[in-house]
Order: structure tokens, then C-alpha cells, then sequence
């Protein structure tokens, strides 16, 4: 009798899903959205185009996920190897130096707005968000407010300890440090530099800090 056993379905769905997350990303960031389409992920990810609408409806459904997924091994990698205090997957430090944390996330910031890898997904979500409403409130219940939600969490603390006014709304406070840095993403305007991010934080700091 056969010691063979069946192929594991569900190791082979995940392989497949793998293989279209890896196809659309690189897709998006040689030939641009618009060119991209689902016959060509699936040709690069060597599935069926019915595969891919078996579990998407659309190619921006496609690269959200692949785009979530990318983030999400980021964040897993970066839980892994970041020495620098930290406490919980993906928190902002709360180092008690509210400067040095705000600035050491945001120029992790920069550098992954700088990274290609994330910049052709990027924009692409970020210009698909503003005709199709549906996917830019996924793209932002899913990815951008759980991120946004780090930064209350860290200005909360700092009025805890006393180094944020108390009666700073921590929601509007927050996009005094991440607005700036993505219109000079999302214009081009001018370089996103480390340099930026730490002048944000101290223009930033100053207005937030405690009334006397």
C-alpha cells in the first residue's frame, strides 16, 4: 500500500496567494497601475485568472491585500530586530524622550515612503482611494488608522506624563506630524529626508507642549 499522501490543499492555496501578492506588487512597480491587470498577475504568479477572482473582485482588491500583507511582514520583521525599547507589536517606543520616539518612527517613516517597494503600491492605493470610495475606506479602516491609532497611544502617554498639553486632542494632534510628511510624499514637492522628519517633530512638539 502507498505511503503517499493527498497534496495539502490549504499549503497550496497559500502558496498561490503568495505568488499573485508577490506578482501584483512587482507588476505595480514596473509597469504602473493602470497597466497592471489580472491576466498579468496571473500569468507572473502562474495561476488561472479565475484563481485570483475566486478570492478578489478586482485587481485593487488584489493589491490591497498584497499591499497589507507586504506591511504586515514589515511590522513582524521589524518586532523582531528592533532593539530600540518598544513595547508591543508595532507600538511607537515610549523610551520616557518623547522627541527621540516621535523621531525615530517617523524617519522609519521616511525611509519606507522612500523604499520602492512600498512607493509604486503606495501611490497606486493612494490614487485608486480617491475614485473608488469603497476600497480607500478598506485602505483605511485596514491599514492607515491601526497605524494612526499608535500615535494617540504615544501622545496619550505624553499627556499622561505631562509633557503634552492635557487638553490637546491627540487624533488632530498626530496629523501635525504625519500630514507634512505625506504631502511631501504624495507632491513630490521636495525630498523626504531624515533631517524633515526631525524638524517636524520639534515645530510639532512646540505647540503641543503644556501651557504655563
Amino acid at each position: 500500500m502507498s505511503d503517499t499522501k493527498a497534496p495539502d490543499a490549504s499549503r497550496r492555496s497559500e502558496r498561490s496567494r503568495r505568488a499573485i501578492f508577490d506578482a501584483a506588487l512587482a507588476l505595480v512597480s514596473e509597469a504602473g497601475y493602470t497597466k497592471t491587470t489580472i491576466e498579468g498577475i496571473a500569468a507572473r504568479a502562474g495561476v488561472g485568472k479565475q484563481t485570483i477572482y475566486r478570492w478578489w473582485p478586482s485587481k485593487a482588491a488584489v493589491l490591497l491585500d498584497a499591499f497589507l500583507d507586504l506591511a504586515a511582514q514589515a511590522h513582524e520583521a521589524a518586532r523582531h530586530d528592533d532593539a530600540h525599547g518598544g513595547e508591543g507589536e508595532s507600538e511607537i517606543p515610549d523610551t520616557g524622550d518623547l522627541a527621540a520616539d516621535l523621531k525615530y518612527v517617523l524617519r522609519a517613516t521616511v525611509d519606507e515612503l522612500n523604499d520602492p517597494t512600498y512607493d509604486a503600491p503606495s501611490r497606486a492605493l493612494a490614487a485608486e482611494g480617491i475614485v473608488n470610495a469603497e476600497l480607500g475606506a478598506q485602505f483605511v479602516e485596514r491599514l492607515l488608522e491601526p497605524q494612526l491609532q499608535y500615535y494617540v497611544r504615544r501622545i496619550q502617554a505624553a499627556q499622561a506624563a505631562g509633557d503634552i498639553d492635557p487638553d490637546v486632542d491627540p487624533r488632530i494632534a498626530l496629523e501635525l506630524l504625519v500630514g507634512p510628511l505625506n504631502h511631501r510624499w504624495l507632491h513630490r514637492t521636495l525630498p523626504l529626508t531624515h533631517a524633515y522628519a526631525d524638524t517636524l517633530v520639534d515645530y510639532a512638539l512646540r505647540g503641543l507642549a503644556p501651557r504655563a
